[in-house]
């Protein structure tokens, strides 16, 4: 009898959807969003029923990828995104970047990994009682505003909620939220907080790597088990190994390398333009703004090698006034040349605790924005003799996963596979590879 009923419900669902197709009927508007809270770039999503598309909204600017970034003006006013970003080399001190990184984790103060951090972030760190990070903003009235990662977390995901409900124009109050594979249950439910203070109720927490699987429809391809999720962001390199199976998400291996992303791409360069202004100009510069305006003209520069040759860097600095620098593809590549071949690393890493050779493996999927460089594509491509998936948008990838599971959840038609995860026990193999940050003296 129950079994009669559920195909009943199932046939319904099917007509209305054929009938809404037909008559061209509106979808009903989506119940449940998703949401990829990124370290560097973040991403709401939903899932349009009847017509099976996904939607990645964009924020007022167009942007579908925000900038995780939050900034707070001297009265305590708060920034987000690319308004954020575009006021940071003013506004140092008081511009939070990278919460993620520190989102439900605790810290010894005197490790190396926490010193590090201090002198890599203008702004400032502190740990409470609980060993847990917070960060600490001074306002022009001679207060200070201190502001947790969950806090941060919660400021962006109100930010994309606000620009879906606009879009829509219908209430979002629901989401499928994406993680690192990695997270324990104390930074998922640190994650579920931040959600929970933007106002949203998580339906469902999934992994990065399960989301970009979902998202490429891996899941519904035939002879596909075996799947390698190479997601190299800003900050980080995370490597997944997925065995899939009936709809089934099993992660097999992790590992990955926590200093290895964007940003030390954008430092080798930078370096390497702070080098060349002291040799031409004899000039170390000292000016804060300065180093600022190069870091985002270095990003912008490498934004473009991804398309172009080269690329042209004009700026006006405090410290020596007029510079100009002519970089291409090969110089970029050359700086970086041994942080390239290290993206290997957590990649063998992982087939090794997987007991797979690459051979066993039946797709490759490229996350995050750093995969847009030709040269990753190009080192991870040579590795295993063939192509890698990057068709869908690296960074919208997980996003557009995230919006495809919540569509299943809210029962959207067509009717997907619904992505099961089995929990994961695993431990990530963490691979370091030493790099040559910029401190203090360099300045």
């Amino acid at each position: 009898m129950s079994a009669t009923l559920i195909g009943s419900a199932i046939l319904g669902l099917l007509l209305a959807g054929y009938v809404a197709q037909k008559y061209g009927l509106p979808p009903p508007p989506p119940k449940i969003s998703g949401i990829d809270l990124g370290t560097t770039f973040s991403s709401i999503g939903v899932y349009h029923a009847v017509t099976g598309d996904t939607e990645i909204i964009p924020d007022d600017t167009g942007r579908r990828s925000v900038p995780s970034v939050v900034a707070f003006l001297g009265n305590g006013s708060e920034l987000i995104g690319i308004s954020a970003v575009e006021q940071q080399e003013h506004n140092p001190t008081r511009t939070i970047y990278d919460a993620k990184r520190f989102i439900g984790r605790t810290f010894d103060k005197d490790s190396a990994e926490f010193q590090r951090d201090l002198k890599r972030y203008p702004f400032q760190i502190e740990l409470n009682e609980q060993q847990k990070a917070y960060f600490v903003v001074p306002l022009d009235n001679g207060t200070d505003r201190i502001i947790t990662p969950e806090e941060v977390g919660s400021i962006i995901i109100a930010y994309l909620r606000r620009a879906a409900e606009k879009s829509l124009n219908t209430p979002i109050d629901q989401a499928v939220i994406s993680v690192p594979a990695e997270f324990d249950q104390i930074q998922r439910n640190a994650t579920q907080d931040a959600a929970s203070l933007a106002g949203l109720e998580i339906r469902r927490i999934i992994s990065e790597p399960t989301a970009a699987a979902l998202a490429y429809g891996l899941h519904k391809k035939k002879g596909v088990e075996n799947v390698i999720v190479v997601d190299l962001g800003g900050g980080t390199l995370d490597v997944s190994v997925l065995w899939l199976q009936g709809g089934m998400f099993v992660t097999r291996a992790m590992a990955g390398n926590n200093r290895l992303g964007g940003q030390d791409f954008n430092d080798r360069v930078l370096q390497h333009l702070l080098k060349t202004i002291k040799q031409k100009h004899g000039t170390v510069v000292s000016d804060k703004e300065d180093v600022q305006q190069l870091r985002l003209a270095v990003e912008a520069a490498k934004i473009q090698l991804t398309s172009f040759p080269h690329s042209t860097l004009d700026l006006k600095l405090r410290s020596v006034g007029h510079f100009k620098y002519h970089l291409t593809r090969n110089e970029f590549e050359n700086l970086n040349g041994d942080l390239f071949a290290s993206v290997l690393e957590p990649v063998k890493a992982a087939l090794e605790d997987a007991e797979l050779s690459k051979d066993d493996v039946d797709e490759i999927i490229l996350v995050g924005g750093s995969t847009r460089i030709p040269k990753v594509r190009q080192v991870v491509g040579t590795y295993f003799g063939k192509a890698p998936n990057y068709g869908v948008d690296p960074e919208l990838a997980v996003v557009t996963g995230a919006a495809v599971q919540a569509g299943v959840i809210g029962g959207g038609w067509p009717l997907q596979v619904s992505a099961m995860e089995l929990p994961v026990s695993l431990r990530k193999r963490h691979i370091y590879h030493e790099t040559t940050d910029m401190d203090d003296n360099e300045l």
